[in-house]
């Protein structure tokens, strides 16, 4: 048994207060979808003694750590690995979880991610080039190096990292990897550094946005998103509530852009009354994405870039 790797969570208290007015009752249901380290799942479990968690994640060595953290908690916590755009699978394989009351998602990267070097997703220490949530999955962050196209290299630095130098970034990649392929972490870094320009290498390090969207991209994190957001809407109870803090621009928007086509009527512009099924499905519970106050940010850097939106469930549509 592995020891418990302890980590802090993001916006704890903020999600509690959003999320706990739907897990009222006997037996509520909370789903975390990004169970990552169990941090969350620890807060909610202690704080409402009747509910119920299930828990997501790929990554089988943070399963196995939060699956020590939340012992405790005995047979209240049920485990699934898997992506979170497989959260419906992962319902229906665990009944009665059907309608859950609440579900969080806490996207990104975790500490056990950016804390083990081994794991390759950290550019200050030399390490091989993984970056893989799941070690199980086909493609390396080494892989993409190695096949991706200079275009295809500078398309996801771009949209993926909000990289600048994108193109100068990925040409530099191709012509190293000329020699030998880039199979470290200081390697790819060493590239990258001596790409930038002098008058840009004050100005944060080279290799933080290449990192982020090589992560992104090995582990499908937008599209997965994309899957996994609609459905988690779709299977929430009447009167559930559901939260997602994002920490990337991409992912914020889309999860903005959904919530809230989501939480608007579909009645056609001059209809003289709104039809039951043009009303509204979600109302949204944040006004624009909420951020961690200065004071979670000291306390816990990695929430400096945190955006949390959340919205309630009104009803249901059939098809």
């Amino acid at each position: 048994m592995m020891a418990t790797y302890q980590h802090t969570p993001v916006l704890t208290t903020r999600a509690l207060e959003i999320l706990s007015p739907a897990l009222g009752g006997d037996a509520p249901v909370l789903v975390d979808a990004t169970l990552g380290l169990g941090g969350h799942s620890e807060a909610f479990l202690a704080s409402i003694p009747a509910l119920r968690v299930l828990g997501i994640d790929r990554d089988p060595e943070a399963l196995e750590s939060s699956r020590a953290r939340l012992a405790p908690f005995g047979d209240r916590v049920v485990f699934a690995q898997c992506r979170y755009d497989e959260l419906d699978t992962a319902l229906d394989d665990h009944a009665p979880v059907v309608e859950p009351q609440a579900i969080l998602f806490d996207l990104g990267v975790s500490s056990l991610h950016l804390d083990k070097p081994e794991r390759g997703f950290s550019y200050s220490v030399d390490a091989p080039l993984d970056m893989r949530m799941n070690p199980e999955d086909e493609l390396s962050a080494a892989d993409i190096l190695e096949r991706y196209s200079v275009e295809e290299l500078g398309t996801i630095f771009w949209r993926l990292g909000d990289e600048k130098l994108a193109k100068r970034y990925a040409s530099a990649i191709a012509q190293a990897r000329r020699g030998a392929p880039l199979v470290r972490t200081g390697e790819l870094v060493e590239v990258l550094q001596q790409a930038t320009p002098y008058a840009l290498r004050d100005k944060g390090h080279p290799a933080k946005r290449v990192f982020q969207a090589l992560r992104m991209e090995v582990n499908r994190e937008l599209e997965s998103l994309g899957a996994a957001l609609p459905k988690a809407m779709d299977r929430l109870a009447v009167g559930g509530r559901l939260a997602v803090m994002s920490y990337h621009s991409g992912e914020d928007k889309f999860v903005k852009t959904e919530l809230r086509r989501r939480s608007h009527s579909t009645a056609p512009l001059g209809l003289p009354q709104e039809l039951p099924e043009h009303q509204p499905e979600f109302l949204e519970l944040t006004r624009g994405a909420e951020m961690a106050t200065a004071e979670e940010i000291r306390d816990n850097p990695r929430s400096a870039s945190v955006r949390l939106r959340a919205v309630e469930k009104l009803r249901k549509v059939t098809s």
